[in-house]
């Protein structure tokens, strides 16, 4: 009886070994739903997109009038809530925010990518981009879908779908003008996260302090910092006349943005609904490039009247500038990459 029992159990055991290792396939997702998955107007599938800068930036702007679009294409079925100005989450949380599904869409400054992949580093590298039609073309080649659509970016259930631009960056402070390579000598810069910042800085025998975006103005205005580095928009859209004396029109690096989504999540979306807020997405994209252009001029003129000191840096300036600046490549070439750096070069 012992023996017949003993037969039976490892007979068992056996079986339910072979139901649960005998296939080497991972477990999948379901499918998303075909049609519109049975929302509705009155119960909508909801997209929360969270972002750091203000309504009345590129970004913001792009974002509502993604809403908006989301909204008349699907017929109220899907309703994208926009929450800007870090009122969600701000620069150092809002990755994890997404990985976790507590958002559902970010629009970071790409260089926040750089903790899953450095290769997001190369934004910051100093004067890689010639100018802003040498940039759209990165944003259209198939090297930038190298990076957004990585192994990387899957491995932590995150989706890229697009670039947004926002513009090339310039130096500011509340010292003096900055025109020559000795005059950032000793002075101390707000800068996003990342060593490729550190190493600028360092390079032109400057400091830096990584401080989120949404506190940088009170930063520059206790003088825990002296400057910063930003396009003409997010200057202008954040006030920052009002705490900094001198703006160098240097353009020696970029910050764009790039739309990440939360894969599990967007891979869910019902076809339908999905292939409507796909197409709302790259028109939105479109209003964005659109919009950095335009806004940038406006911001510059807003800048130029404010009072503080602007100068508009020569070639000579910013090759001397540029020169100074040529060990953060000797540095940093093997970890973003000869192809990608070589890459965005070729494509000028």
């Amino acid at each position: 009886m012992k023996k017949w029992l003993l037969m039976t159990l490892m007979a068992v055991l056996v079986l339910a070994l072979a139901a649960c290792g005998g296939s080497d396939k991972k477990e999948t997702s379901a499918p998303a739903a075909e049609g519109d998955g049975g929302y509705t107007k009155e119960k909508p599938l909801v997209i929360k997109f969270s972002h750091v800068t203000s309504i009345d930036s590129v970004k913001g702007k792009a974002a509502d009038a993604f809403a908006k679009l989301v909204d008349e294409k699907t017929e109220g079925k899907v309703k994208v809530e926009v929450y800007p100005s870090s009122q969600l989450y701000g620069d150092n949380d809002e990755l994890d925010a997404l990985v976790s599904g507590n958002v559902h869409m970010i629009a970071p400054s790409v260089t926040k990518m750089v903790k899953i992949d450095p290769r997001w580093q190369y934004v910051d590298m100093p004067y890689l981009f010639e100018n802003q039609e040498h940039v759209r073309k990165f944003f259209n080649s198939d090297l930038a879908k190298t990076i957004l659509e990585s192994d990387q970016l899957a491995a932590n259930d995150i989706k890229g779908l697009a670039f947004w631009e926002n513009g090339f960056k310039h130096f500011s402070n509340n010292q003096r003008p900055l025109v020559n390579v000795e005059d950032f000598k000793g002075l101390k810069f707000r800068a996003q996260a990342g060593k490729v910042l550190e190493a600028q800085f360092k390079a032109l025998n400057a400091g830096s302090a990584t401080i989120a975006f949404g506190e940088t103005y009170a930063a520059l205005q206790q003088g825990t910092v002296d400057g910063a580095e930003n396009p003409f928009n997010n200057f202008d859209t954040q006030k920052y006349q009002e705490v900094q004396n001198y703006l160098s029109v240097s353009a020696h690096g970029r910050l764009d943005y790039a739309i990440f989504v939360n894969k599990t999540f967007w891979e869910g979306i019902p076809t339908d609904l999905l292939a409507a807020v796909e197409e709302s997405l790259d028109e939105a994209t479109t209003l964005a490039w659109e919009l950095a252009t335009e806004e940038n001029e406006k911001s510059f003129e807003n800048i130029k009247n404010s009072g503080i000191e602007v100068t508009e840096l020569t070639d000579a300036q910013k090759e001397a500038i540029k020169n100074q600046l040529e060990p953060v490549y000797e540095e940093f070439t093997d970890v973003i990459t000869e192809e990608l750096i070589n890459g965005i070069r070729d494509l000028k």
